[in-house]
């Protein structure tokens, strides 16, 4: 079972207390500049899918019941951080970065 950390209770909670809600930091196109079909059909469905770290927006359903981002790897299922909603989008080429440093490689295990 995955823990999630919301930042709000700051507690670590099952993940079934949780919902995804999707990927995070998404503009929604602006009224003003009449978007054309295939701008909303962007902002609705094309997302990153990225292999490694995602920001994504989590509803902590069964809790506080507030939004919050997190960072999650999309390959280990593994939450990075969490941060409250407003806060900036971390850089996530810095953060994958510790991570790697962080792991010791599959030929150092090996040794």
């Amino acid at each position: 079972m995955l823990l999630i950390r919301c930042p709000y209770c700051e507690q670590d909670r099952p993940e079934l207390e949780f919902r995804n809600m999707g990927e995070a930091h998404i503009a929604r196109p602006a009224f003003a500049d009449n978007p054309t079909d295939e701008v909303w059909e962007g902002f609705l469905y094309t997302r990153s899918n990225p292999k490694g770290l995602i920001a994504e927006r989590w509803r902590h359903v069964h809790g506080c019941a507030r939004f919050f981002n997190a960072v999650r790897h999309t390959v280990t299922d593994k939450f990075v951080k969490t941060y409250k909603q407003g806060e900036p989008k971390p850089d996530l080429a810095a953060l994958a970065a510790e991570l790697a440093a962080a792991t010791p490689s599959n030929t150092e295990a090996r040794a």
